[in-house]
C-alpha cells in the first residue's frame, strides 16, 4: 500500500506535538497527571493496550477477554472498598461517566413524582452538575464550612421524598475534605434514599491512608461508589470503576433494546463501541501492584503530602485550607499576617510556573447562605513527588518570596478594567464572534501567539466577577477555538 505520509514522518510530527504538551512524567504538573514514578508500570500498561488494540469492548460475549478483565478489576475494587457479594460493578471510561451513570441509575430507580432532586455539597465534582443537566434532575447544592466540609445536619434537613440521590465526596477535589459520609448515608437510608460516594480521586489511595473512619461500603447506607483507576491506580486515561450495592439497583444503569432491525443492543455504560485499551492496562496494573504495591505508593504520597502541608504552613503568607485527607490540598492566603506579608495564591501559582512547575488555580465562590470560599491554588501529590521534593520545595518558597505583599486582583477591579462597550455586550447573549472579541480583549486569545497567557490570575478574578453563564459561554468559546 502506498501511504499518503510515511509512518516515520507521522510519528516525528506527533513527537513535535507532544513536545508542546505539559510534561506527564517527572512531577512537574501537580494536577491532571498521576505519575507512579515506576517506568515498568508504564511499559506494562502500554504493552497491554497494544495487545487489545483491535478489541471492541462493546460485546463481552464476542470478546470474552473483556468480560474476564472487567470482572477481575471490579472484584479487586470491591474488596478494596469494603464491599461484599451484594456489590456489583462496571468499568467505565472515566470518573465523569461513572458519576453520570450513578445519577442516571438513581433517577431511574426513584419512585417519586415530579422532578427528582440531586442533593450534594457545593464542593461536589462538576460531573454531577453535568449529570443533573443531562438527566433532568434539580441540583440542590448545600453550602460548606470554611474547611470545605459540609454540615451533616444541614444536609439531613434537606433530605425529602423528592431526593433521588444524595452525593458525598471522599475526598472533595477543591479542598481534599471528606464529607461526614456515615451520618449522611444513615439518614438517607432511613428515608429510602440512595447515597453515592464520589471517591473518583480517593478510591484507590484512601484505603491505604491511616486513621480514617469508615467511608466506603463498610457504611451500610452507601449504595454506590465511583473510583478512578486512571488517578491513583496509575492506569492510562480513561478508566474508572462504578460499584453499586444490589443487582436490581444496578441493572437500571444498563440500556437495552431489540426495537430495531439490527443486532440486539445491550450497553452497561454510556458508550457502545469502545476501546478495551484502558481496561487492559488497568487490569494489568492491579495484578502487578496488588494491595501491597498500591499501599507502598500511597505511603510515598502520604509522606510528601505531610511534608508539603508543613512547608506551606512554614511559608509566611500562605495557609492550607482545612485538614486535607489524601494526597491533595488547597492553598489560600493567610489573612492572619499583615497585608504586606501575605501571599496571593494565584500570583504565587503564576510565579511558580516561571520556575518550571504547574499548579492549578481555583476561583473563589460566594455561597448562598454560607461562608465565602476563598480563591485557592490546588496541588495533587503523586509518588514521584517525593523524588523531586527538594526542587519543588525550593520553587514554592522562592516564588512566594517573589510575590509576597503583591495585592490580589480583586474581581471588581478585574471587571472595571474592561472597556464600557465590552461590559455592555456582556449583558446580551453572546454569539461565537462576540465571545471571541471578549476573549481577545481579556487576552485569552491572540492572533499573534498560541496558548494561554503566562499569567492566569487576572482571568480567574474575572471568572469570580462575572455571572456564571457569561464565563461559561466564554470558556466554551475558548476551548472550541483552541480545537478549531
Amino acid at each position: 500500500m502506498k501511504f499518503q505520509e510515511q509512518p516515520s514522518d507521522i510519528l516525528a510530527r506527533l513527537s513535535e506535538l507532544r513536545d508542546a504538551d505539559a510534561p506527564t512524567h517527572g512531577g512537574r504538573v501537580l494536577s491532571y497527571v498521576y505519575d507512579s514514578g515506576v517506568p515498568e508500570l508504564d511499559e506494562l500498561a502500554a504493552a497491554a493496550i497494544r495487545m487489545v488494540q483491535p478489541v471492541n469492548g462493546l460485546d463481552p460475549t464476542t470478546f470474552t477477554s473483556v468480560a474476564v478483565m472487567e470482572r477481575e478489576v471490579v472484584a479487586f475494587a470491591r474488596d478494596m472498598l469494603g464491599g461484599d457479594s451484594s456489590v456489583v460493578g462496571t468499568v467505565t471510561t472515566g470518573g465523569t461517566e461513572s458519576c453520570l451513570l450513578a445519577v442516571k441509575t438513581a433517577r431511574d430507580n426513584w419512585a417519586g413524582e415530579g422532578t427528582p432532586r440531586l442533593l450534594a455539597p457545593v464542593t461536589v465534582h462538576a460531573a454531577f452538575h453535568k449529570a443533573a443537566h443531562y438527566f433532568g434532575l434539580e441540583l440542590d447544592l448545600v453550602p460548606v464550612l470554611s474547611d470545605g466540609i459540609v454540615d451533616a445536619d444541614v444536609m439531613i434537613e434537606r433530605l425529602g421524598p423528592d431526593v433521588a440521590l444524595v452525593v458525598v465526596s471522599a475526598p472533595s477535589y477543591p479542598h481534599a475534605a471528606i464529607d461526614p459520609i456515615a451520618v449522611i448515608a444513615a439518614a438517607a437510608a432511613s428515608q429510602g434514599i440512595d447515597c453515592h460516594v464520589d471517591a473518583c480521586i480517593g478510591g484507590w489511595v484512601l484505603p491505604f491512608w491511616k486513621d480514617l473512619e469508615p467511608w466506603d461500603f463498610r457504611v451500610e447506607g452507601v449504595t454506590s461508589m465511583s473510583a478512578d483507576l486512571h488517578k491513583f491506580g496509575y492506569a492510562p486515561k480513561g478508566i474508572s470503576v462504578l460499584l453499586t450495592r444490589g443487582r436490581d439497583r444496578q441493572r437500571a444503569q444498563y440500556f437495552a433494546t431489540t426495537r430495531w432491525p439490527g443486532y440486539p443492543v445491550v450497553n452497561s455504560t454510556m458508550l457502545g463501541s469502545k476501546s478495551a485499551g484502558a481496561l487492559a492496562a488497568g487490569w494489568a496494573l492491579t495484578r502487578a501492584l496488588g494491595r501491597d504495591g498500591l499501599a507502598e505508593l500511597a505511603a510515598s504520597c502520604a509522606r510528601s503530602t505531610s511534608f508539603l502541608v508543613d512547608l506551606i504552613e512554614f511559608i509566611e503568607g500562605l495557609r492550607v485550607v482545612g485538614s486535607p485527607v489524601g494526597p491533595l490540598m488547597a492553598i489560600a492566603t493567610d489573612e492572619s499576617v499583615p497585608e504586606d506579608r501575605r501571599v496571593d495564591p494565584h500570583h504565587w501559582a503564576d510565579q511558580v510556573r516561571t520556575h518550571g512547575w504547574m499548579l492549578q488555580l481555583q476561583p473563589g465562590l460566594a455561597q448562598q447562605f454560607g461562608v465565602t470560599l476563598p480563591h485557592t491554588t490546588h496541588l495533587t501529590v503523586t509518588p514521584v513527588t517525593e523524588r523531586v521534593m527538594p526542587e519543588l520545595a525550593s520553587a514554592l518558597m522562592t516564588a512566594a518570596s517573589e510575590v509576597r505583599g503583591m495585592a490580589p486582583i480583586s474581581p471588581a477591579d478585574a471587571r472595571d478594567s474592561l472597556p464600557d462597550e465590552l461590559l455592555e455586550s456582556l449583558t446580551e447573549p453572546l454569539d461565537s464572534e462576540a465571545a471571541l472579541r471578549v476573549l481577545m480583549e481579556v487576552g485569552l486569545v491572540s492572533k499573534d501567539s498560541e496558548g494561554l497567557p503566562e499569567k492566569m490570575a487576572p482571568f480567574l478574578a474575572l471568572i469570580t466577577a462575572m455571572p456564571a453563564p457569561v464565563t461559561e459561554r466564554l470558556l466554551t468559546e475558548l476551548i472550541a477555538r483552541t480545537v478549531e
